[in-house]
């Protein structure tokens, strides 16, 4: 079979398209049969080597395919299901060894590509709008990249429960896809002070909460567009890591509070992780949540992938496919 392999950390021209052996599947581990991979930062963190990992490293952090052959102990799939999956890395290949626990059932209105851009971040947007600052009707966030695959999906899940959000973006091209999302404003930061026009916006008040995958260059103005005692969730870092800062910097802006959560953390059960993707799949199938599949790329060119998505050429999903 053929996969992507990083040999050694650094740009997109690490990624080596490799033959190897068919795995087999352990206990407790489906054979998935990939038909499209997402492509996250998470893969370009550890492309990159941000996230550490043994070499040679397989990337791909989610997919979606059809059961191959399973382990001993397997209860969860059985050989010819459809099934889609977070939080494994190895879907950059035509196989993936899986473990059993995190693969769950698509449901027949979905196809393949649409449930492999549905996996990680729907789950995500999920847990930041429903765990990490579960969001009600009146409250404000502040979403970053909201054109994006994942503040997209963010923006739709706060409207779902009754929030207010404003949504940052690039061009008035991203601001139409952000208001199709449904921000109730979009802000562009490239002409615009984010953290004043949010000011502006809340009457001075500030945000309940901003949604923040940007990290560096949006960190400080994040948490000055707070209200007292308001949540910053930084779920990434797509322009570079947030440097060490002193923990009295939060008190001083009002009591604030800042987490830096991950989706695996709020996987930590099977129960969880159904919960999430049956309510994410779910939207998807009855068109209550719309995804934007940017654009697809074959195996082969997932250096191409990670080019447009580190150059913020995108507004949406991005997949590999295979066939």
């Amino acid at each position: 079979m053929k996969s992507i392999q990083v040999k050694e950390p650094g740009g997109p021209e690490k990624m080596q398209l490799v033959d190897g052996p068919v795995p087999a599947p352990g206990p407790k581990q489906a054979l998935v049969r990939m038909a499209a991979s997402g492509v996250n930062f998470i893969d370009v963190y550890f492309r990159t080597g941000l996230y550490k990992a043994d070499l040679p490293v397989s990337l791909g952090s989610e997919g979606a395919g059809t059961v191959e052959a399973v382990g001993a102990d397997v209860a969860e799939v059985a050989p010819g299901d459809r099934v889609a999956y977070a939080m494994a890395r190895g879907s950059y290949a035509e196989y993936a060894v899986v473990p059993a626990a995190l693969l769950v059932k698509i449901p027949d209105q979905i196809d393949f590509a649409t449930a492999a851009a549905a996996m990680l971040q729907g789950m995500t947007a999920h847990y930041l709008t429903h765990s990490t600052y579960p969001l009600t009707s009146g409250k404000t966030c502040l979403v970053h990249a909201a054109a994006g695959g994942a503040g997209g999906l963010i923006v739709q899940m706060a409207k779902m429960r009754g929030a207010r959000v404003f949504g940052t973006v690039s061009t008035e091209d991203k601001a139409q896809i952000a208001r199709q999302h449904g921000v109730d404003e979009a802000i562009l930061y490239t002409t615009l002070d984010f953290e004043t026009e949010v000011k502006r916006l809340t009457g001075g008040a500030g945000v309940d909460v901003v949604y923040d995958s940007v990290g560096k260059t949006t960190f400080e103005k994040s948490l000055n567009c707070l209200r007292p005692r308001g949540l910053l969730a930084l779920f990434g870092q797509s322009s570079g890591p947030v440097p060490p800062f002193d923990a009295a910097i939060l008190n001083a802006k009002g009591s604030l509070f800042l987490t830096r959560p991950s989706l695996g953390h709020y996987l930590l059960t099977r129960q969880e992780l159904l919960w999430r993707a049956g309510d994410v799949l779910g939207w998807v199938a009855s068109g209550q949540l719309k995804l934007r599949i940017d654009r697809t790329y074959p195996l082969a060119e997932a250096a191409s992938a990670h080019r447009a998505l580190e150059g913020r050429q995108t507004a949406g999903k991005l997949l590999l496919t295979f066939p």
